[in-house]
């Protein structure tokens, strides 16, 4: 049975979106918001039927409804700064800078993917946007982003790692020893925990002593915050004060990103643990209606304006579409390519 709506209201302890009275950045950033955010939903919205067609396989974990966790740290970061995730990983090389039609076709397991179709959809990489992957193994990216921060910090290049977790990875032992290491040794990271509620679909209060999972960092004196993650504003200002932090060299910072997610854990994930009404609770103040809001009644732009916006997206996601089906798989030799930096390594064939 699902819980009843106030179980579920308790379980997810998600703040819901807030439109500010005035707005606190230049319309070049909302508007920069706002086409981030519907490229993730629109993108993900289409991979989501063409799931359904089945032309795209395997597992596909959608980030509808956490856009802005993505989009306000892009606005606080630099393009030198490095990223890594888990495997709901299609938002952020988007916001990043990676073209729709690779990622599309990586969806599609097809040769012109951004992982050359080996990744599909739970490993995206982009090294040219420095997106360091989508990880498929639970709470396998925290240590692997504390060691791209440890390099950040070896060749003092003044750049930080932002390590994203879902709530589910927080169990994971290896989240403890990488938290332990990063504060002796002072690295430049940004761990988000991006907590929807239900990891993969168990509530928070369900599995777990400890629900304000923000507090797990002060165990090692990690300064740790929670961050209303259904505002864009909000995960800015806290990520910008985090990045400042760790390009002073004072060490890593926890952020607790309260968020929503719309769909399932993945496309086969029914979510029945969760009722409609709690659904379209936090639908009815979605993150990107509250940037579109605040454009339109700041007079940032028109309504026709966002609508050209709303087309040129549309028209990207079409062409991502056509491009990945239009695309070739990878060759058969692909698989013995992209295993090990030596190129000549002594593979044993039969």
């Amino acid at each position: 049975m699902p819980p009843s709506n106030e179980e579920a209201k308790e379980a997810t302890g998600a703040p819901k979106a807030t439109v500010p009275a005035k707005p606190k950045f230049p319309k070049e950033t909302y508007l920069q918001w706002y086409e981030q955010m519907q490229l993730m939903r629109k993108f993900e919205e289409k991979a989501g039927q063409l799931y359904g067609q089945q032309k795209i396989k395997g597992f596909c974990h959608l980030y509808i409804g956490q856009e802005a966790c993505v989009a306000g740290a892009v606005s606080a970061l630099t393009k030198d700064d490095k990223w890594i995730t888990a495997y709901r990983d299609h938002a952020h090389p988007l916001a990043l800078g990676t073209s729709p039609n690779a990622i599309m076709a990586e969806l599609f397991a097809k040769a012109t993917g951004c992982s050359k179709g080996k990744g599909g959809s739970m490993h995206m990489f982009d090294k040219e946007v420095n997106f360091m992957g989508g990880h498929g193994i639970v709470g396998g990216q925290v240590p692997l982003g504390a060691g791209i921060a440890f390099s950040e910090k070896y060749n003092k290049t003044g750049n930080l790692c932002i390590c994203y977790m879902g709530d589910g990875a927080v169990r994971q032992g290896a989240l403890h020893e990488a938290f332990n290491m990063a504060m002796l040794w002072k690295l430049p990271v940004i761990f988000v925990i991006e907590n929807n509620g239900y990891a993969m679909g168990t509530a928070v209060q369900r599995s777990s002593n400890v629900t304000e999972l923000y507090t797990l960092g002060e165990s090692y004196d990690m300064p740790s915050f929670p961050v209303n993650a259904m505002n864009v504003e909000d995960v800015h200002d806290a990520v910008a004060q985090a990045a400042e932090r760790a390009r002073a060299g004072e060490g890593p910072t926890l952020l607790e990103f309260k968020t929503y997610r719309y769909k399932g854990h993945s496309m086969s994930d029914p979510a029945k643990y969760r009722t409609k009404e709690e659904l379209e609770d936090y639908r009815s103040r979605d993150s990107i209606e509250a940037v579109r809001h605040t454009i339109l009644t700041n007079s940032m732009a028109t309504e026709d304006d966002l609508n050209a916006i709303d087309e040129q997206i549309k028209a990207a996601v079409n062409e991502s579409v056509e491009f990945a089906e239009t695309s070739p798989y990878p060759t058969a030799d692909e698989l013995y390519k992209d295993v090990y930096v030596q190129q000549d390594y002594p593979y044993i064939r039969d």
